[in-house]
Parts: C-alpha cells; structure tokens; sequence
C-alpha cells in the first residue's frame, strides 16, 4: 500500500493511496491516518523551530504567483480586444496571467506568475488603473501630459494611463487667455473630480475649485444669447421686419372650360 497525506495541525488537505488488494479493513485506514497525522504534526513542529512564520516576501531570482480578484464588469477591459491588452501585459513585464471567473462569487480570479516582482508590481498597477474610478468630490493628484488650447490633459497620478480632460475655465479664479499661463508640461497639482458635466456629458474636474477666491473677486455674468435671427411672439425679427413666411401654395386659378 502506497498511502500519502498531506495537511495542517487543523487537519487534512490532501491524501493519495496506490493499494494492490481489492480493499482495506476499517482500523487499518484508521491507523494509517492516525500515523499520518502523529508524522505531520512532528514535521510541523520542526519546520515551526526552524522559522515560526512564512517571510513576507521571496528573494527576487525566486518564481513568485499573486493572485488578485477583479469584478466581473472588468474582465473584458482586462482582456482587452482580441486578447490585446493582456497580451500585452505578459510581453512587457515578462510574467503570464490567467483569468478563471469564480461561479459562486461571479469574479475574475486573476493569477500573475513571474521571477521576482518587479513585473507583477508592474502588471499589479495595471489592474489598479484599469479598475480606477474618481469618486465625485473627492481630490486628486494629477499631472500634465498634454497641453491644449482650451486646457490641459492631465493624468491621475494614483491611476496611470486614466486621462481627463481640465478646460481653461477651471484651471484658476482670474480669467486664463493661456493655459501656459497657468501650468505647463508635467506640472504636478490636486484637482476636485465633479462627475459627468449636465451640459458637455463629458467627466470634469477643477483646479480653482480647491484654491481660494481671491479677494475682491466678482463673477462674469453669463453670456447672452445672440440669436440675430431671433423673431418676437409676432414673428417680427430684431429689426422690427416681419419674416415669417407663408407656406401656404398659391392659389391656382380655375381653368375655364
């Protein structure tokens, strides 16, 4: 009989058993176990001597797994199209990643194997920026990495690779002809996060919304309209003339007969 079991001091993880007769008596199934834990427990108690906790980490040459579980919603995002940006992922930090979905909980179950963790801390931030979502109202840090002629792009420093886009209008209290004017290239600050703005469904956020209103300042007024082909409730337009049209068709005289 070939009988292998494998466990903790709480109990039993694994077993295996080659026998060679058709089967085995009860109290010799209970002695072996019996055996097999009195041996684990001894092993333990050695290992236990030796270094009483696993070390936080392993040495950099050493093969190292992570695993790390990610909302079902994100899966796709982190497979990418055609299995592009996981692709991707494994080439650049030199590690292979698989994803099993957990049928109880609905996750992905992502599993990171490498040498050292230079290339899972790197594949590790990538799953950080992909699952990054601004929460409104709260600050951020950001920083410049384009500038434009309504405003910057800035990047969240927390979350690589999530852009947003600060217009000049939010960048500070007193009126901003340049956006160089205020910040430049790299320039690393806090921004406010606001959500989606109701007018351009775009996401917003703002500088000169954490900064103080400077002494004395008064707001610009909202711009009128200038509608130069607005018509009054007569249909008259600005200039008093009466342009509305008549779509009624013209009346086709009667054909004598």
């Amino acid at each position: 009989m070939d009988f292998k079991v494998t466990g903790t001091a709480d109990g039993i993880t694994a077993c295996q058993m080659d026998i060679k007769v058709k089967g085995l008596s009860y109290e010799i199934l209970v002695n072996a176990l019996k055996q097999a834990r009195n041996g684990r427990l001894h092993i333990l108690d050695k290992l236990i001597e030796t270094i009483a906790t696993p070390n936080a980490d392993v040495k950099e040459h050493a093969p190292t797994m992570v695993t790390r579980r990610v909302p079902n919603e994100f899966i796709g995002a982190l497979i990418g199209p055609g299995g592009k940006v996981i692709q991707e992922m494994q080439k650049e930090t030199d590690t292979t990643i698989v994803i099993n979905e957990d049928p109880v909980t609905e996750e992905g179950i992502v599993e990171i194997l490498g040498v050292g963790r230079t290339g899972i801390d790197a594949v590790m931030a990538k799953i950080d920026a992909i699952l990054f979502k601004p929460t409104v109202g709260n600050v951020y840090e950001v920083k410049v990495i384009k500038m434009l002629d309504f405003g910057a792009v800035v990047e969240y420093l927390d979350a690589p690779g999530n852009e947003v886009l600060l217009h000049v209008s939010e960048l500070a209290w007193e009126r901003t002809e340049n956006v160089s004017d205020v910040v430049n290239m790299g320039d690393v600050f806090e921004v406010k996060y606001f959500g989606l703005d109701p007018r351009t469904r775009k996401e917003k956020v703002s500088r000169k919304a954490i900064m103080p209103k400077p002494e004395g300042y008064v707001a610009r007024p909202p711009r009128e309209s200038n509608d130069r082909g607005g018509r009054d409730n007569k249909g008259r337009d600005s200039r008093g003339r009466d342009n509305r049209r008549d779509d009624r068709k013209p009346r086709e005289d009667k054909k004598e007969e």
